[in-house]
C-alpha cells in the first residue's frame, strides 16, 4: 500500500459516478487531515464531464474545471491502494486485482443528489478501511 492512500474509481463513462467519488474522496480525506489521491476513469470514457455533474460538484463547493474523463487501464491502477468499480468489469482493461464493487448506486442521470449521497456513505467506510482514525 502506498504511504498515503490512493484510490482508482471506475465507471462505464468515467464522467459521473467515478468522477463524483474521486472528488468527494479527496475532500473527505483532506478534512480528516489525510493526504490521499483519487483518480477516476471509464471503460468507455466520455469526451467531457456532463454539465449537471460539474454543477452538482460546484454546489457542493468542489471546483473541477477543467475536467476530462480518463480511460481505465491497468497502468492507472498499478500503484493505488484500492480499485472501486461501479458495476463494471475492470478485468476487461487488464485490472487484475481485488476490486470493490459498488453496484447499487443510483444513476447520476436520475439525480445528482441521491447518487452523491449513496457514494459519500460508501466513501466514509472506505476511508475508515484505508486510514482508520
Amino acid at each position: 500500500m502506498p504511504a498515503s492512500p490512493a484510490v482508482l474509481f471506475v465507471c462505464l463513462h468515467g464522467s459521473a459516478k467515478s468522477f463524483i467519488a474521486a472528488r468527494h474522496f479527496e475532500r473527505m480525506a483532506a478534512a480528516r487531515g489525510l493526504r490521499a489521491q483519487a483518480r477516476s476513469a471509464g471503460l468507455e470514457p466520455d469526451s467531457v464531464v456532463p454539465p449537471h455533474v460539474i454543477a452538482g460538484l460546484a454546489a457542493d463547493g468542489i471546483d473541477v474545471l477543467p475536467a476530462t474523463p480518463a480511460m481505465a487501464t491497468a497502468e492507472l491502477a498499478k500503484d493505488v491502494s484500492q480499485v472501486v468499480a461501479f458495476g463494471c468489469d475492470v478485468s476487461a482493461v487488464g485490472i487484475e486485482r481485488d476490486v470493490i464493487q459498488w453496484t447499487d448506486v443510483p444513476a447520476v442521470s436520475d439525480g445528482y443528489g441521491p447518487a452523491r449521497d449513496a457514494i459519500v456513505v460508501r466513501l466514509h467506510a472506505l476511508l475508515e478501511k484505508l486510514a482508520p482514525t
